[in-house]
């Protein structure tokens, strides 16, 4: 028996809307994800925050008042 069968269209129905709902997943997720290495699957408030300090972007004592507003 061929794979089509005499219900050939339905399955074609079918392969059609899966397709059809994979590109619309792809769509709305931008197609985009991030690694598993990236870092930023477990990074911490104190984490991001000591990284901040480190570029320079924040001075010692605002990494200090940042620290204790979030109780590291």
């Amino acid at each position: 028996m061929c794979f089509w069968g005499p219900f050939w269209w339905g399955r074609l129905i079918v392969l059609v809307a899966v397709i059809t709902l994979v590109f619309i997943l792809l769509r709305r997720t931008g197609g985009r994800t991030l690694p598993p290495d990236s870092g930023f699957a477990h990074e911490t408030p104190l984490d991001i925050l000591k990284k901040r300090y480190a570029r320079g972007e924040i001075s010692k004592e605002q990494f200090e008042q940042m620290k204790r507003d979030i109780g590291a």
